[in-house]
């Protein structure tokens, strides 16, 4: 390809997008193994990724969190958007700190540090981490379940393209500023410090490739690469009919509130598909919530959930293989979101707890997808929970955040995938001995959810059951979603069943029902969080499901023998058998 005056052949480009690349996922693993945190270095909640001087994205890390390394593009425009409006210039040695929600962060707690990188005196590109930390001074303990957050000052610091270090020189300023305002500071600025030096690490592999390369050709293959993906994109929208194409969804909110319009909040999504292009337009979806932090920045949650869905579901890589992530995918895809919408808020309205209805909004561009390429989605997906623990011991704050599995819907040719994180969320569950060795808490109870299931030709994912009980007084709190909705059924399937959440009294008193969000609680020692998690809904009529198929789910006891019978009308003899004539005569009749 041509490029101004540089001619760059595709072999060339191929191998420069996989250094890219190949710096990007050094740069995630590099995080994972400096880092503090269990939130960072067990769950992979963190993002690592290059883009160019004006905040195009050029790779990033394939082993971290969608939520996190796809943002990264939209936290350098906003640094630059500000930094210009302030008059600053950025300079070799630099590192930037940033984690505005209204200039391209996906919430306060993920805070990213860019390096920019130098070729003599001209920016050519940023390397860039982005985390999600335990604390960020937020008005209760911890980074989620902050549910009661009046608008974006009680979400904690708010950082706007802040130089923590200045032409190489550290700025002892905002450190100590970090250290005086945020609980668990250790951990915390001992992650930053971690992302700092895999940002520089990315940096200084970003300069071998230009010293490799040179400039010119380095910028004219990153090019090439961002015109081959948008080709990938386009090709892939044209096979789709032309239409359009409306799902709804809603969100729990705020269940247990007396104000209509914080609870049963619609997401409509309308996909618009035009030849080589798509247009997803969110009219419909309902308001943003002044006073409640469950709102999603457009740039950095919303927009994330959209692009990772569509290119997930039309170029799934088992079909296409290596698809290269950069800004080309993004530009056949409009998006049309009216301002003051949940997906769209205006500020000081908060966001922190936006993880949930982000996820939603995945899920409901899914079942918009499905209506056009019915053979390439999922059925509703369970969504997920975050708990944040926390308590004080001899005067020192400990925090743990905890993200509880959802489930995926059944799929053509496959039941949906069990207790996993789901759509653009993507971490892991943390380790029961690392939790246990660190922490006073005891996790007494981890097995899949029992005879609650999604039924489908091919059933939806299981949830499943965690207790953790408290060996020491604390607090915690909650966010999440999926208790007053079931993730839907497609194609002639059952939906899948909603989550719950209880906290059990050491006394043998009954437990006590819980809403999907819950502000600051004080726990005692002895009292126990049980977290049910949701069933995924079921794809394709359960009556063709495999009946060896629902005998292997019995036999393994994940559901029982009447629910083989009434949910799939499979018969189970008394010996572990499929009783065949019977099971094709209830079949018939129903």
């Amino acid at each position: 390809m041509t490029t101004g005056t540089r001619t760059v052949d595709p072999v060339t480009i191929s191998v420069i997008q996989g250094a890219l690349e190949n710096i990007a996922v050094e740069m995630g693993y590099r995080l994972m193994r400096m880092s503090y945190s269990s939130i960072i270095r067990e769950s992979e909640d963190f993002g690592a990724g290059l883009v160019d001087a004006a905040g195009r994205g050029l790779a990033e890390s394939a082993q971290s969190t969608p939520l996190q390394s796809g943002p990264i593009p939209g936290y350098i425009k906003g640094i630059n958007r500000i930094m210009a409006a302030r008059g600053e210039v950025v300079r070799p040695g630099d590192v930037i700190m940033h984690n505005d929600a209204y200039s391209g962060a996906s919430h306060g707690p993920d805070v990213a540090f860019m390096v920019p990188v130098f070729h003599g005196e001209r920016l050519i590109a940023w390397a860039g981490t982005t985390a999600h930390h335990l604390d960020i001074g937020s008005l209760t303990p911890g980074s989620c379940g902050i549910v009661d957050a009046m608008d974006a000052y009680a979400e904690g610091l708010q950082f706007k393209a802040i130089k923590v270090y200045e032409e190489g020189r550290r700025v002892p300023q905002v450190w100590q500023i970090l250290r005086d305002n945020i609980r668990v500071s250790d951990l915390v600025v001992g992650d930053m410090e971690a992302q700092i030096a895999a940002a520089r690490i990315g940096a200084k592999r970003f300069e071998e490739l230009m010293a490799r390369y040179g400039v010119e050709t380095l910028e004219a293959a990153c090019e090439g690469a961002m015109d081959h993906a948008e080709r990938l994109m386009r090709n892939a929208i044209a096979k789709l009919p032309d239409g359009d194409y409306t799902a709804t969804t809603y969100i729990d909110g705020f269940l247990d509130s007396p104000d209509p319009k914080k609870k049963a909040l619609p997401l409509v999504v309308t996909l618009r598909v035009r030849g080589e292009e798509i247009e997803v337009d969110l009219t419909g979806t309902a308001d943003q919530i002044d006073d409640a932090p469950i709102n999603m920045p457009l740039v950095g949650t919303a927009d994330i959930a959209i692009w990772l869905t569509i290119r997930s579901v039309l170029l799934d890589t088992a079909v296409h293989g290596h698809i290269p992530v950069n800004e080309g995918l993004t530009r056949p895809i409009k998006l049309t979101v009216p301002e003051g919408c949940l997906a769209n808020p205006i500020f000081p309205a908060p966001t922190i707890a936006r993880f949930c209805p982000g996820n939603q909004l995945a899920d409901t561009v899914m079942k918009a997808l499905a209506q056009a390429a019915p053979h390439n989605v999922s059925a509703g997906i369970g969504n997920l929970k975050v708990i944040a623990f926390s308590g004080l011991n001899a005067g020192q704050h400990w925090v743990h955040m905890e993200i509880f599995e959802g489930s995926y819907g059944g799929r053509p040719g496959m039941d949906g995938m069990d207790a996993v994180d789901t759509l653009y969320a993507n971490t892991r569950n943390n380790p029961i001995e690392d939790i246990e060795t660190h922490l006073p808490l005891r996790v007494s109870r981890y097995e899949l959810r029992e005879d609650v299931v999604g039924a489908g030709k091919w059933r939806g994912g299981l949830g499943s059951v965690r207790e953790f009980e408290y060996l020491a007084d604390g607090g915690a709190s909650v966010e999440g979603e999926g208790h007053g909705f079931a993730p839907w059924g497609f194609d002639g399937g059952a939906e899948g069943k909603p989550a719950e959440l209880r906290l059990v009294p050491p006394t043998g008193a009954d437990p006590r029902e819980l809403p999907s969000k819950v502000p600051h609680m004080r726990i005692k020692a002895g009292d126990i969080f049980r977290c049910v998690g949701p069933a995924g809904g079921g794809y394709g009529n359960p009556l063709e499901r495999d009946p060896q198929a629902v005998l292997d789910d019995v036999l393994d006891g994940l559901i029982s023998a009447e629910t083989a019978k009434t949910a799939f009308g499979v018969v189970v003899s008394g010996d572990g058998t499929v009783d065949s004539a019977a099971t094709d005569s209830l079949r018939a009749a129903t």
